[in-house]
């Protein structure tokens, strides 16, 4: 039986590109017959080239392999496996590792020619398949390398498959906002977002300083341009952070950046409380550094950690407020990467973050009445959907590398069909380089938004605002920036008119 949680099975791929409608024969709709994928290559993991660690395994104890073994020693950075591999066309095709996880689940990177293209889960237990669907490969001879993330796996084979063609009504929304009650800025705001997917890509920059910080001056030195959406930060607005002398001037730099024409998006770092920091306060954010149980906490062990939670929500809820007093909507990401485990509201598993999201949604909006919310949500795994009803805009957060600018096609397929029951939108929340717009337009990644992290991402250190080329050169980011499909700001309609869409009014 496939597993039905690897990235997208052969089965799943299917379902994304059939039409539901066929020709019409005698009056009626007939379906299109269900795309077959045509396996092009097996390759046997025994007979590729190894890199550190791996090798064949020297007594195969594990039933199920083809040819004459399978492959072992996914231990270390750098230890992989590489296949020579020979496609007859230009095309995509699904690159399936029939593998499986050495002491539980695993997720490992997938490289072609030396670029990282995504990761594919690999299940515990018998061999099974994991798939990276709709990877572009040129006619002829590719290297294809699965190296390890998690590592410790077996590995049977790669096999080769025909992609299924994207059917384009993925960016076809269906989901309206899950608060009935979002004001008129809010819903002229989602209203061009629902206008421009599919076809256009809004760049964004998270600079803490805002638009007249390093990031932006940056970008604006070497492009000529400003991004449409300005990331900022909640963290420093926290309980925790303000004990120890922090302070902020985030909802200042939005309402500004608004007024100027802007989109504005932010997410919160949330330092746990006083009570639960063992470490480093300024790293309270971090489960390392905390002692903090969420499963405790929202099963009603710990009542003093709820309502001391409760209070930092409040203190949030503030400033939250006085954006919407100033009429500013925005594209909100609280507990974010969750399922990655390093933040503390992560660390208890899904059903304790699903409590806690949700809990937060309800305060936020029918508590406080805050109606100038899009809620972007993060957790990067299924598991962690805390519910179409909470949740607006999908994200997904990459970081791939340094100058790879691949589309991450995978993981928007995979956004766009594994979480939602409904078509939402589906953003890139947070990234490293950047990937280029004309690798996405033909791989049918139509990520609504990119949103670069701050610091080195962009901008060198020291005195002087200079760029940093380290994981996006400058001519790529003048290709980005000046792309007929990418809007900066200068490029943004005025959102105190635009008009609202008929199913939202």
């Amino acid at each position: 039986m496939k597993n039905a949680k690897k990235i997208l099975s052969i089965e799943l791929a299917a379902m994304l590109g059939v039409c539901a409608a066929g020709c019409a024969m005698s009056g009626k709709e007939e379906a299109k017959e269900p795309f077959v994928p045509e396996i092009v290559g097996t390759y046997e993991a025994e007979d590729a080239s190894f890199s550190g660690k791996v090798a064949a395994a020297a007594s195969p104890s594990l039933e199920g392999y083809s040819g004459t073994g399978y492959v072992e020693g996914f231990e270390s950075d750098g230890d992989a496996c590489t296949f020579s591999v020979n496609v007859p066309e230009d095309g995509f095709y699904d690159l399936d590792f029939v593998s499986a996880g050495n002491g539980g689940e695993k997720y490992n990177y997938v490289l072609v020619d030396g670029e990282q293209m995504g990761s594919v889960y690999i299940a515990e237990g018998a061999f099974d398949d994991s798939v990276l669907t709709r990877v572009y490969l040129a006619q002829g001879e590719h290297k294809i390398t699965l190296s390890k993330s998690w590592g410790w796996i077996f590995l049977d084979r790669l096999e080769v498959l025909t992609s299924e063609p994207i059917d384009e009504s993925i960016y076809e929304v269906t989901a309206g906002l899950s608060n009935p009650n979002a004001s008129e800025e809010t819903k002229r705001l989602y209203s061009y977002l629902l206008d421009i997917y599919g076809e256009k890509f809004l760049s964004g920059q998270y600079c803490d300083t805002g638009q007249l910080g390093k990031e932006f001056q940056v970008l604006k030195e070497a492009t000529g341009k400003s991004p449409a959406v300005l990331g900022l930060d909640f963290i420093e607005y926290t309980p925790s952070r303000v004990e120890n002398g922090s302070s902020s001037k985030a909802v200042e730099y939005a309402i500004d950046f608004w007024e100027d024409g802007g989109i504005v998006t932010f997410c919160w770092h949330w330092n746990a409380p006083s009570k639960y920091l063992t470490g480093q306060w300024y790293s309270g954010f971090y489960d390392e550094y905390t002692n903090i149980d969420l499963a405790k906490i929202m099963n009603g062990e710990d009542e003093e950690g709820y309502e001391l939670l409760m209070a930092d929500i409040d203190a949030i809820a503030v400033q939250l407020q006085r954006l919407e007093d100033a009429g500013v909507p925005i594209l909100w990401r609280p507990l974010h990467e969750a399922s990655g485990g390093w933040f503390w509201w992560g660390a208890s598993g899904p059903e304790a973050y699903k409590k806690l999201y949700i809990t937060m949604y309800d305060k936020l909006t029918n508590e406080y009445g805050l109606d100038n919310l899009i809620w972007l949500w993060n957790g990067q795994d299924a598991e962690w959907y805390p519910g179409d009803e909470y949740v607006d805009i999908i994200g997904e957060d990459i970081y791939p590398g340094e100058r790879v600018y691949t589309s991450q096609a995978t993981t928007y397929i995979h956004a766009v069909e594994d979480y939602s029951t409904e078509r939402k939108m589906v953003y890139l929340s947070e990234n490293g380089c950047l990937f280029d717009p004309d690798l996405a337009i033909r791989d049918g990644a139509m990520w609504g938004m990119w949103c670069t992290w701050n610091g080195e991402f962009v901008a060198g250190d020291g005195a002087f605002f200079t760029l940093s080329e380290r994981y996006t050169e400058e001519s790529m980011l003048k290709h980005v920036y000046e792309h007929e499909a990418v809007l900066t700001l200068d490029e943004l309609p005025d959102f105190k008119t635009y008009e609202i869409r008929k199913e939202l009014k």
